[in-house]
């Protein structure tokens, strides 16, 4: 697979997961819904989904990616009596790491105005137990694997049974949450306006990088400048076509300078063995370094992107 096209593709598998149900209206993430979150986030997601619900070709991607067990949740949720477009208003997913374990967990937190009388009805109607703790009563979601919670009318948390406790000790101070984590804030300012955005740790970051340079990542440059990458950041909208930005956030400028010289070396590369869908993705994205940030922007119409999707470029993105 052409690795370097993944600069474009690899966020949009996470940006989809994001945006399956929504009907929102503000995409700054809440203090209320950050305090709900690990300390130890790898990468944070939040969409705002008003800009993109008129959107043909944002449904589309929906559509593609849309993960199994999240379809099954949103029937569940349904079936329990909750209209999901009309109640979620903003949907933020939150990967984080637990301490003692390799592998990472995944938290949903969905703000809007919930019909939770009528919802918890409908469990004690179906005979459903939930699992008490402290003041709060997580619900099993059917056979989806999937639980959730609601904290007030405004606010509710899925996810596995585990990772809605580790929220809840996030949230109740018994472990320290994500407002605690100074260089994940830091990356977030500029980001709070805008209607779909995410923020990737360094591990993240580093890991994301080696993927998109391919070859180029075997250099000696990399080797040296990969440890230095601090963070990264990326946004989405639909308004006018596809507009997809990528900030990489480095130490200084000859890092960031050196990071653009090797995206545009392994895009030359890799546009040799491109399709000619997959060599206009290339066209359409531009490489740059301001300062200490390395800039990565994607542009293409309704109908390129549509094209897109269809190509084993984000087939192999997707998978």
């Amino acid at each position: 697979m052409n690795r370097w096209k993944r600069a474009l593709g690899y966020s949009l598998g996470a940006v989809a997961l994001a945006v399956f149900t929504l009907s929102a209206s503000a995409s700054q993430l809440a203090t209320e819904s950050q305090a709900a979150v690990p300390e130890d986030v790898q990468q944070l997601i939040v969409v705002d989904y008003q800009a993109m619900e008129n959107s043909d070709i944002a449904m589309k991607l929906r559509a593609k990616v849309l993960p199994p067990e999240l379809k099954r949740l949103q029937d569940a949720l349904q079936s329990s009596g909750m209209n999901v477009n009309q109640s979620v208003t903003q949907l933020a997913f939150a990967s984080y790491r637990v301490p003692g374990d390799t592998s990472s967990r995944i938290v949903g937190i969905a703000s809007g105005q919930f019909p939770v009388q009528e919802f918890l009805d409908n469990f004690k109607k179906h005979h459903v137990k939930g699992t008490q703790v402290r003041n709060e009563t997580i619900y099993p979601m059917g056979n989806t694997g999937l639980s959730v919670t609601f904290l007030d009318q405004t606010t509710m948390i899925f996810g596995s049974l585990d990772a809605i406790r580790n929220s809840l000790d996030a949230r109740d101070g018994i472990t320290p949450s994500f407002l605690t984590n100074t260089a994940m804030q830091n990356l977030m300012p500029v980001l709070q306006n805008e209607a779909v955005w995410s923020i990737l740790d360094q591990k993240g970051t580093q890991e994301m990088m080696k993927s998109v340079l391919g070859q180029a990542a075997q250099v000696a440059d990399f080797s040296t400048v990969k440890n230095s990458l601090i963070g990264s950041r990326y946004t989405m909208d639909f308004n006018q076509g596809v507009n997809f930005s990528l900030d990489v956030v480095t130490p200084d400028t000859m890092t960031a300078a050196t990071m653009s010289s090797l995206m545009g070396a392994a895009s030359l590369f890799e546009k040799m063995n491109a399709t000619p869908t997959e060599q206009q993705a290339i066209d359409a994205t531009n490489i740059n370094s301001s300062g200490n940030v390395l800039q990565v922007r994607f542009a293409a119409s309704d109908d390129q992107f549509a094209s897109l999707l269809n190509s084993q470029l984000f087939q192999s993105v997707i998978h």
